[in-house]
Formats: C-alpha cells, structure tokens, sequence
C-alpha cells in the first residue's frame, strides 16, 4: 500500500511540473518576444497554482492517476490558457506559432534531460535506485504532454503551430475554421471509436512509445 501511494504521489508530482513547465515556456516565450501581457499576469512563473484550470487541470490530474494505477489512458486535459497580445509582437503570425511551440518544446527538453541524467545516476546497486520511480513518471507525462499538444487542432498548441507555417491566405481560412470546429473535431478525435481506443491515440501512441523507448528503455506504456 505505501508502495502504491508514493506511486501516486510521484506521479502527481509529475503531472504538476509538466504543466507548470509548459505554460512558464510559453509565458517566457512571449515575453521574450516583445509581449508582457503573460507576465504582467503572474504567468512568468514555476508556481504552478498561477497555472491551475479547475477544470482542464483536474481532468489532467485525474487521468495521470488513472494512468498510476495501470489504466492505459492518454493523460489528457490543460492547465489555464496563457493569453498573449498580438498587436505587441513583430511579426504575430509567426510568433504566435513560435509561443504556441516553446509549451511542447520546452516538455521534450525536459524528458531528454531528465532521461540523461537518469543514465549516469541509475544503478541497480546505487543508493538513489528511487530516482528511477520519480524520473520515469517525468518522463512519461512531458513526453505524452508535448506530442498530445502538437497535434495540429485548435485549441491545442499545434494548431497555432500549423498556422503559423501555412501561407497567409490558407493560414487565415484554416484559423477561421478551426476556431469554429476545432474543439468538435478534437472530441470526436479523443472519444473512444475504435475497438476501445480513441483516434487519437492510435496515431500518436506509437510515436510516444516510440520516444520512450529511446528516453526510457523498455518502457511501452500508452
């Protein structure tokens, strides 16, 4: 039983430093580029109760835990938007993408660090063995984190992202849709179709699985 709880709790801990990770990145990556409206709000910051969504965010938390106690689900959920002004950014279409990026981006850089430190001090004969069982659960959730957020949907960072990139006339119709039918499609893609499974996570689970067999050896979870 104690085991199980520390489980849990490590898993939390996880689930809270990457969110709160995720939106500091797009907060600093706003201010940096010329826009204070993030850090004017508190958002500039690694206390993670400023980046709370009572909904989004225990929606989170609850699946992380489905996920502690071996359910196979796809942590899915989102802390409190980080607004940001366009008008004060140079060039707002490409730094628009370039925000929406650094909150994926800065959860990779996170595992990949993590997982290389976990390398030189992980021994089955060390003393800190119990790195492993908060490092792992790290590694999971900012990996599942940042390729969930990349898929190229509003309200999700990848829509940004793949507007960002499109030319301005398509970019422009495309945002317009998907600020229309984003969160539509995005249930449809997250509900349960296909034998159990959602859409979603048949397409995004091997890549996932993928990176943590390269982070985390022997390691396939989702």
């Amino acid at each position: 039983m104690i085991s199980i709880l520390i489980s849990i709790l490590f898993w939390i801990i996880a689930f809270v430093v990457a969110i709160t990770v995720h939106e500091a990145a797009h907060a600093y990556m706003s201010d940096r580029l010329g826009d204070p409206t993030a850090r004017l709000a508190g958002r500039l910051s690694l206390n993670p109760l400023v980046h709370y969504d009572p909904v989004g965010t225990t929606l989170l938390l609850v699946l992380v835990l489905m996920r502690a106690f071996g359910i196979p689900v796809i942590p899915f959920g989102w802390a409190k938007p980080v607004m940001f002004d366009p008008y004060n950014l140079k060039n707002p279409k490409r730094d628009s993408a370039i925000i929406s990026l650094a909150g994926p981006a800065s959860n990779l850089i996170l595992a990949v660090i993590i997982a290389i430190i976990l390398r030189f001090l992980y021994s089955p004969f060390s003393p800190v063995t119990f790195i492993y069982a908060l490092a792992f659960p790290l590694i999971v959730i900012n990996v599942a984190l940042a390729i969930f957020n990349l898929i190229p949907i509003h309200p999700l960072d990848g829509g940004k992202i793949l507007i960002g990139l499109l030319p301005n006339k398509e970019g422009l119709q495309l945002d317009r849709f998907l600020n229309h039918y984003g969160l539509i499609i995005l249930f449809f893609l997250i509900f349960p179709t296909i034998g159990g499974s959602s859409l979603v996570s048949i397409i995004i689970s091997p890549i996932i699985n993928l990176l943590l067999q390269i982070l985390a050896p022997a390691s396939s979870i989702v």
